[in-house]
């Protein structure tokens, strides 16, 4: 399997924003990137959000940071 998609995406509500904020940890920059009313919008906007960082870094050809993986004990 690819490690294109084998990043942490982090879901957290928002009060400010009244919303479910979408971020990337592994992409520098990336404090939050999409967003959404439910947790299950959020989690289908950060899939598309991910999907079109994935595309900017590979049309620039800069590497793709490397994912944080953990090992399960």
């Amino acid at each position: 399997m690819s490690n294109k998609f084998k990043y942490q995406m982090v879901i957290q509500w928002s009060e400010e924003d009244n919303c479910f904020l979408v971020g990337f940890p592994d992409f520098p920059g990336q404090r939050w990137r999409s967003h959404g009313d439910s947790y299950e919008e959020a989690t289908a906007n950060g899939i598309e959000a991910l999907e079109s960082l994935i595309m900017a870094y590979e049309a620039t050809h800069e590497p793709l940071p490397e994912p944080t993986v953990y090992e399960v004990a």
